[in-house]
């Protein structure tokens, strides 16, 4: 299990994120706000959560929707998912979404995303003139039918 550095910032408190079940890959991360959001239909805004972190090089943390959220009410991260950077020191926010037709109240503390860490390696581009061929070829966008 890796190890990731977590600064609270927020002077109201601030829960650390967690796994709310053993084989969860996601772990749930609360707004932290002290006032109620309103989010309007296809409003979007910037959640604080009160954190800062710092993830190992040769990693990003991703941020993802809660499934939940979205079947219910359809709210969302405009991003999804959302990467922090491993160089990236600055205050962690949720970029949520109302894609339903009600308002919706993002509360304090509630759980409006899920950080999932993923290992990742940078490319470096080699240009050509040829690739490969395979059986699909340039196939794209529903090309295989439904």
């Amino acid at each position: 299990m890796e190890k990731i550095r977590v600064k609270l910032i927020a002077e109201n408190g601030v829960d650390i994120p967690k796994y709310m079940t053993e084989g969860s890959a996601g772990m749930d991360v609360k707004a932290n706000i002290t006032e109620p959001i309103v989010l309007k239909t296809l409003e979007r805004v910037l959640v604080p959560t009160g954190l800062k972190m710092e993830i190992p090089l040769g990693y990003e943390v991703q941020v993802r929707p809660r499934s939940g959220l979205a079947l219910k009410h359809g709210i969302t991260l405009v991003n999804t998912p959302g990467t922090i950077d491993s160089d990236y020191r600055g205050p962690i926010g949720v970029i949520l979404i109302n894609l339903s037709n009600e308002e919706y109240i993002v509360n304090p503390e509630e759980r409006i995303g899920q950080f999932v860490l993923n290992k990742v390696e940078q490319m470096e581009f080699e240009i050509t003139s040829n690739l490969s061929e395979t059986a699909r070829a340039e196939g794209g966008f529903g090309h295989t039918g439904k």
